[in-house]
């Protein structure tokens, strides 16, 4: 199972729109594998708010067994996104 992790904003329109464009990417992926997305809001965290204030939205990606990447900041990057899928 993949995870992702999006750090958002409440107030953040490029938040929402990663997070629609991930899930519509996922579920046209033909061969994705079982994931699952949580989104962290970075403003109720003075650590996360410390480290992907100026960058959010953040995409997170993590694979069993191997350690958590970051994927794309701002937009989504299908290609950056495909290359942590084949990777």
């Amino acid at each position: 199972m993949i995870q992702f992790t999006l750090y958002s904003r409440s107030y953040c329109h490029l938040c929402d729109d990663m997070l629609e464009q991930l899930q519509a990417y996922l579920d046209s992926y033909p061969d994705c594998p079982a994931f699952a997305v949580k989104v962290l809001d970075v403003d109720a965290d003075e650590a996360l708010l410390a480290l992907y204030d100026e960058l959010v939205p953040v995409l997170i990606g993590h694979k069993e067994h191997q350690t958590a990447q970051q994927i794309c900041h701002y937009f989504l990057d299908q290609t950056k996104l495909e290359a942590f899928l084949h990777g």
